[in-house]
């Protein structure tokens, strides 16, 4: 028996291809929104992650509100599940504002200025940090308590020695700021990483855009 020859509109509307088409464009755009994902997760865990600043400790460097991005590479890719991590570009160092895990509860990111490496013996007197015996240069420090009768560990601490694979690290807002002078050091292991930009700001009091420190670098 010669096959029955299919009418044309019968091909355009012929059940099985009919849903073949709309399977494929499903599963195209599956196939899309799973990769879109995988990537997006890549570049959270391995490149860049974003933060967002929620207390003024690092005033006037970093306001509430602001949103920054993280460099996650610099100090070494992190393997996933564990504390080690691979191929650093370089270790941290003095001065860099760093995004960590804290210390007290590790589920927590804290976010402060490295001021000093293990190794290097830091030491505050009257508000000044020595580091070595030798006072240093504090561009990025803020104070707004300038009366006398310095407290004790904001303004008077140390010396002591940091050890190897750990970083002293204290908040610009240096009379209002949670650091390493009160619940210690931070470990080099729970460094999420450097501060790289400003990429949002809000200002929730007057509830409009810091449009000016969109795209600042963080000194």
């Amino acid at each position: 028996m010669i096959p029955k020859r299919l009418a044309k509109d019968d091909i355009g509307t012929f059940p099985v291809q009919t849903g073949g088409r709309r399977g494929g464009k499903l599963r195209e755009y599956i196939e899309a929104i799973a990769l879109a994902l995988l990537l997006a997760l890549f570049i959270r865990t391995f490149v860049v992650q974003a933060f967002k600043i929620p207390s003024p400790s690092m005033v006037p460097t970093l306001l509430v509100g602001d949103h920054i991005l993280v460099n996650k590479f610099l100090y070494g890719t992190r393997i996933p599940f564990s504390d080690k991590r691979i191929l650093p570009v370089r270790e941290p160092e003095r001065g860099d504002v760093i995004v960590f895990r804290f210390p007290g509860d590790r589920s927590v990111d804290f976010i402060k200025r490295c001021m000093a490496v293990g190794g290097e013996t830091i030491e505050i007197r009257e508000k000044q940090v020595f580091i070595n015996g030798e006072p240093i240069e504090d561009p990025h420090a803020h104070f707004t308590d300038v009366r006398g009768g310095y407290v004790v560990p904001r303004d008077n601490f140390g010396p002591v020695t940091v050890p190897e694979g750990k970083l002293f690290m204290m908040g610009d807002n240096r009379d209002n700021s949670n650091d390493s002078r009160y619940w210690g050091f931070v470990d080099v292991a729970d460094i999420k990483g450097k501060t790289i930009v400003i990429y949002w700001s809000w200002d929730k009091y007057k509830k409009w855009p810091r449009f000016g420190r969109i795209g600042d670098s963080i000194p």
